[in-house]
């Protein structure tokens, strides 16, 4: 086992490639492709038990970051299929698309631009069919599955149909995002909580895409898991609170109009024009990766988009991107869309209600977006965070995202060693996510620990059953990055191990 991941984290200088990350997760119970048993299906993966937990507590760190903090925002769940006049209202059926093209010899599709982005030819991320094949003709692309010629580009509606009803007369959609269970949802969530803006409405949920092209593992998915923020607020009155330090911090930014990465201060968008809450909720989402996360400074920036880039409805996006080494270079893995009014407003039209609010003036509420994709952000943590040091493959996120916090091993397979393990183990299960483990050697116990992150490992040897020894009803505690160990009595291990979770 040691020698085997070894192998994984050396082969690209110590850095795991896309196919050694998805074997090492799928090796050790993290995620893998679903219904593997029958050759799996593309863009679509099940996660294992590791995985899981690290999601959900990921997932925890968000919701109480972005939303449990703040008095006026809640959590809510919606439907997972959308009737076909929602998403008509929305837009999502006229302009949900991607373009595809289709090879005249072997009949296989692919997604134009990744086609294209591939060999390195420069399209715009909104360009028309007509601009892909322009670009496919110009460069003479061909099929990369069998070198035939392409046909012609057109859209292709990446929603997923359900037909409802016994004789399936209703047509629905899979949602295509969690925001549209949001808008529905607000008008009745509003006069409930009093009629108060700003509203933060979260859903951390399922979203469902027809991807032609899935691929890069978690990235491009047909099924994924978003955590998204929608904040309901009055244009004309939408304050940050008393914490305007955070407008201080240095982010970095590609600015549309700039095409180039800099160094700039949260003010200093602001006096570039940006909104003074778009560009204070940049400095949440930087401040969330950096310091609660850890991700390195350089390895993250957000790009603007603009022109045909920029989603039609949004005054102001910027993508979240990370440098994710599996994917060579930075990637999307979330983002901050300024949305204006227009869901509501096409939701009041749609649905012939008024969704106006206010007394003294009545208007439509604006939306700020904070949009994260949970599965990403799985994958972005195990390729930043999994490391070799010293002959020694290690997962060093932060303890409360670890899968497990705490690894419990008798020291031998002796009954009452493994007794004495075991109480331990049943004394912390309540509070912690722990692993219990007699088999092999305690070297390779700790070994299989590093590489899925787990940052304590407590061993019970002969002296903590010795009634004669001085470490009698004692046990070793291992700290995974530091390899350090601590004799503690048992008694005191829940304040310990509580003292240091608190304290990461």
């Amino acid at each position: 086992m040691i020698n085997i991941l070894f192998a994984i984290f050396t082969s690209t200088d110590g850095r795991m490639n896309i196919e050694e990350l998805q074997g090492f997760a799928k090796k050790s119970g993290f995620f893998w492709p679903s219904a593997e048993i029958y050759g799996g299906v593309s863009g679509m993966f099940d996660y294992g038990h590791l995985g899981t937990l690290m999601k959900k507590k990921f997932e925890a760190v968000w919701l109480n970051f972005f939303v449990e903090r703040n008095q006026n925002y809640y959590r809510i769940e919606g439907s997972n299929i959308l009737p076909e006049k929602v998403l008509i209202a929305s837009g999502h059926a006229e302009r949900f698309n991607d373009i595809i093209v289709g090879c005249s010899n072997c009949n296989t599709y692919h997604r134009a631009d990744i086609l294209l982005d591939e060999l390195g030819i420069f399209v715009s991320e909104g360009a028309t069919a007509e601009e892909m094949d322009k670009a496919i003709r110009d460069n003479n692309v061909k099929c990369p599955k069998c070198k035939g010629e392409l046909g012609k580009s057109r859209a292709f509606n990446m929603m997923l149909e359900v037909m409802l009803g016994p004789e399936k007369k209703e047509k629905g959609y899979l949602r295509p995002e969690t925001a549209q269970s949001v808008y529905l949802n607000f008008f009745r969530e509003f006069n409930i909580l009093r009629k108060k803006l700003p509203l933060g409405l979260a859903i951390i949920g399922k979203a469902y895409r027809n991807e032609i092209s899935p691929r890069q593992g978690l990235y491009r998915m047909r099924e994924l898991t978003q955590a998204e923020l929608q904040i309901f607020f009055d244009p004309e009155n939408f304050e940050i609170g008393e914490n305007t330090e955070i407008l201080n911090r240095m982010l970095n930014v590609v600015l549309y109009k700039e095409k180039k990465q800099k160094r700039i201060s949260g003010s200093e968008l602001i006096k570039e024009g940006f909104p003074k809450f778009y560009v204070y909720h940049m400095c949440l989402i930087d401040y969330f990766y950096k310091k609660i996360l850890l991700v390195p400074d350089e390895k993250m920036r957000f790009l603007e988009k603009g022109g045909n880039e920029k989603a039609f409805y949004n005054k102001v996006h910027m993508d979240l991107e990370i440098n994710v080494e599996s994917w060579k270079g930075f990637k999307e893995v979330g983002g901050l869309h300024y949305r204006g009014d227009y869901d509501l407003t096409s939701h009041s039209k749609g649905s012939m209600q008024d969704l106006s609010v206010g007394t003294d003036k009545k208007f439509i509420p604006n939306v700020l977006e904070l949009s994260f994709g949970v599965d990403r952000n799985i994958w972005m943590l195990l390729d930043l965070f999994s490391v070799n040091e010293e002959g020694r493959s290690l997962l060093k996120v932060r303890n409360f995202i670890a899968p497990f916090n705490i690894a419990i091993f008798p020291l031998q397979k002796d009954e009452a060693l493994i007794n004495l393990a075991k109480q331990v183990y049943s004394s912390l299960k309540s509070k912690f996510n722990v692993y219990f483990d007699e088999s092999g050697s305690i070297g390779r116990r700790y070994a299989r620990m590093d590489e899925i992150g787990t940052p304590f490992c407590i061993t019970v040897d002969f002296d903590s059953i010795d009634a004669k020894s001085e470490n009698y009803m004692t046990v070793t505690i291992r700290r995974r990055d530091t390899r350090s160990q601590e004799r503690v009595q048992i008694s005191k291990l829940p304040d310990i191990l509580s003292g240091e979770f608190e304290s990461d």
